[in-house]
């Protein structure tokens, strides 16, 4: 044993070399498998970036316009990848430009990690120029963080960081690290983190509630599946269509979960939600069994929680304990990684076909396609409609493409109707409804996966809130299709003012740029689309483009998107018009 002890000893000290704490952080991300991080240079972070300079032809750093937008580039890198995204920043307004991005990863559980810089330790907590409390600040919206004043704790700090924002349920994780520990050298070995005595990633699945669960399920008459992220998160794509094709149920999913399985699957009901599908919608309070299977029972899927499945059992597979009975009461929770999960229950299973159940969901949707569907898509009308753009890409792109959305009614058109072949598909924000994430975060999405198309759809009010991003796009040429659906009005806000405000538009109107004549000044080729019998060539024309494209299309001012189920009302209460 001591002789073991003694050898590894020597072997760490092999390893060892004297080394400035800022090369260090770079030497780490190395480690860490990093070869794209996004960010912003400043004066606290600059050492860093010096360092960055020597190791270029080994890590690529995209500079990007705003902090912000390099938070949501490396979301879209992260969410299309499965990686780690990496973004940095220099402190004070750096740091701070970070948060919004930061707390869009931790809501909708993108792992992310980001580094910041500090002002030197013996400043700290004397209001030095650009010094803010980023660790407070960040806390609320972290999965961990963490500040670093001595360049000896790097390796094990951001080892701990990369694990932690990966593992279990992945989220964002900030390190702030003071310019002396950037410039501090010291002996320098790394080695990765395997687990946290303190943190339990994944919880221990109980047998007896997959005995429970599967028994609960082979009884049902009319079982719902409801699945979000945590699948794709998990990678259970595989384990998630064989259990749900064995046991014959109808699946709806969030706006997060799609994709997990070919939109055209035959189990594929729709989304759930404010602005879903109404089959899955109305009979998710007729069902018997509701399964919900990594999603969180958010108040846009739920609606008046008072009334939601109240006459079904609801089973609950889910990695984050703090989800379990947090919404909605769970009768039977499977606790774990729903891809171990999901393989452990499928022997337990019964084969099954619902087909009277599945039945329901085809006659809902046959009302649905009537009065809404058609004319979304198809429309006779004079104006365009948003659905008529995406149906279009769809075309085009065959369900093989990304599709980052922004925040608004464009984002639930894109997520109704778009079509998707493969997983990790459709990138937008969630829980946070982030207007400005369209644009970077399919920077990022790109750049994780050239080999693909990714087409990023914004309205016209979240596109200017990023709009600067033009520049890394220009800069990196990253081949992104950009397609803004301007309506001149913030589409959403209105859309409330007229249902519920009785039309007064108060600061939605908008009066816009010529958002060509901008794109054209970053170089990037651009069309402008008014009529429909320009849509489906303008569509080709940018999807056949091997370099960035950007695409306007004007669509009708005040189009709705509909069904939609007020806030706070049942998810029986569903309006198509």
């Amino acid at each position: 044993m001591e002789t073991k002890t003694i050898q590894k000893t020597q072997e760490t000290l092999q390893k060892t070399e004297r080394i400035s704490g800022s090369e260090a952080i770079v030497r780490c991300l190395l480690a860490e498998g990093v070869d794209i991080l996004y960010g912003y240079p400043g004066g606290a972070i600059m050492p860093v970036y010096d360092e960055l300079y020597k190791y270029q032809d080994k890590i690529h750093h995209v500079l990007t316009r705003h902090e912000q937008g390099a938070t949501h580039a490396a979301q879209g890198y992260a969410r299309i990848s499965g990686k780690v995204g990496v973004a940095m920043a220099t402190s004070g307004p750096g740091a701070t430009n970070l948060i919004t991005g930061i707390a869009d990863a931790q809501i909708d559980s993108t792992p992310m990690v980001c580094i910041t810089g500090q002002v030197a330790s013996h400043l700290l907590g004397s209001d030095a120029f650009q010094e803010t409390d980023i660790v407070g600040i960040s806390t609320p919206v972290t999965k961990w963080n963490h500040q670093i004043t001595k360049a000896s704790e790097i390796p094990e700090v951001i080892a701990k960081a990369f694990y932690i924002a990966k593992s279990g349920r992945p989220g964002p994780v900030l390190i702030d690290i003071t310019k002396d520990a950037q410039f501090e050298e010291f002996d320098f070995s790394y080695e990765k983190c395997t687990n946290v005595r303190s943190y339990k990633a994944i919880p221990k699945t109980d047998k007896n509630d997959l005995i429970a669960a599967a028994a609960l399920i082979n009884a049902a008459k009319k079982p719902l599946v409801v699945w979000g992220q945590g699948v794709i998160l998990s990678e259970a794509e595989k384990e998630f269509k064989a259990f749900i094709e064995k046991a014959g149920i109808p699946s709806a999913w969030t706006i997060l979960g799609v994709s997990a399985i070919p939109t055209e699957h035959p189990l594929n009901v729709g989304m759930v939600g404010m602005h879903g599908n109404y089959a899955p919608n109305v009979l998710t309070n007729e069902c018997d069994v509701l399964i919900a299977i990594g999603m969180r029972f958010d108040d846009r899927v739920t609606g008046n929680l008072a009334t939601y499945a109240k006459q079904a059992t609801v089973i609950h597979f889910e990695i984050d304990s703090a989800e379990v009975d947090k919404n909605v009461k769970t009768d039977v929770a499977v606790l774990g990684d729903a891809k171990a999960n999901l393989e452990a229950i499928l022997p337990l299973i019964q084969e099954n076909s619902h087909s009277n159940w599945h039945q329901k969901f085809k006659d809902l949707y046959a009302i649905e396609y009537e009065k809404v569907i058609k004319h979304d898509l198809h429309p006779t009308k004079e104006g365009l409609t948003m659905g008529e753009v995406l149906h279009q890409i769809n075309v085009e792109s065959k369900g093989e493409a990304a599709i980052v959305s922004d925040v608004g009614q464009h984002q639930m058109i894109a997520c109704r109707y778009a079509k998707f072949n493969q997983t990790k598909s459709n990138i937008t924000s969630g829980g946070l409804g982030t207007m400005g994430f369209g644009l970077p975060a399919a920077i990022g999405a790109k750049m994780a996966a050239p080999e693909r198309e990714v087409v990023s759809i914004s309205g016209d009010g979240g596109y200017q809130m990023t709009i600067q991003e033009l520049g890394t796009i220009f800069q990196q040429k990253t081949a992104v299709k950009i397609v803004v659906l301007n309506n001149d009005f913030l589409g959403m806000v209105r859309q409330w003012q007229q249902l519920f405000f009785d039309k007064r538009y108060a600061s939605t109107e908008m009066t816009n740029p010529d958002f060509v004549a901008i794109a054209k000044g970053y170089y990037i080729n651009a069309r402008r689309v008014t009529k429909r019998e320009e849509l489906a060539e303008a569509v080709a024309e940018m999807m056949a483009s091997k370099e960035a494209y950007f695409l306007e299309v004007c669509v009708e001012k005040e189009d709705n998107v509909f069904p939609m189920i007020p806030s706070g009302a049942s998810v029986s209460d569903v309006r198509l018009s």
